[in-house]
């Protein structure tokens, strides 16, 4: 695992976040401290019940300083605001940068899942995309992380030995090297930094 924490890198343009059993709050810690100037977009897909709605935007609205909202289809993709998807439906990014809903079969069990997002992010944006991979109980997201690093883009993967269920990161890290093990306060400290640069 890193010490330190990494030097944001100047031209990242966008953040996907992938999260799963003890998601919610491994993302309370890291986006808790974003600045309200916070000026790049975060999509995050956390594994859900598809058999009810989501009320993610508003609970995560009452503790973080962006605008949070779940996606919607054919919506463009804004600076300075935190996506979640929503349940049911897979969450992609389009080449003219905005999402897309699809109602596809499930992968790794996940409909959301965390590698349609991660995948499509990363042929649209490549060496300017960010990847975090959180705690969670499947493989989902590994192969969106090997992805994001194939295109250039930056991989961070939550230590799993401070993951509530380390299944997740760990299969990310043999499945792509990713380029940092970080806990969340250093993750959490990532972001701040990367909305400064």
């Amino acid at each position: 695992m890193d010490d330190d924490i990494p030097l944001p890198r100047k031209h990242i343009d966008a953040v996907t976040v992938g999260a799963s059993a003890g998601g919610i709050d491994a993302l309370l810690k890291i986006f808790g401290g974003l600045p309200p100037d916070f000026q790049l977009p975060i999509m995050v897909v956390l594994h859900l019940r598809d058999d009810r709605d989501s009320r993610l935007a508003e609970v995560f609205q009452q503790h973080v300083r962006i605008p949070v909202r779940q996606a919607r289809d054919k919506e463009p993709i804004d600076d300075g605001v935190l996506y979640f998807a929503g349940p049911g439906c897979h969450l992609s990014v389009e080449e003219d940068h905005r999402f897309s809903l699809s109602g596809e079969d499930a992968v790794h069990y996940s409909r959301p899942a965390i590698d349609l997002l991660m995948t499509s992010a990363a042929d649209v944006y490549g060496e300017r995309l960010a990847g975090i991979l959180l705690t969670g109980a499947n493989e989902d997201g590994a192969e969106g992380m090997a992805s994001i690093k194939q295109a250039g883009g930056l991989t961070i993967v939550q230590d799993p030995a401070e993951a509530q269920v380390a299944v997740m990161p760990q299969s990310a890290i043999r499945r792509c090297a990713p380029d940092h093990i970080l806990r969340l306060k250093q993750i959490r400290q990532w972001l701040i930094e990367l909305g400064q640069s």
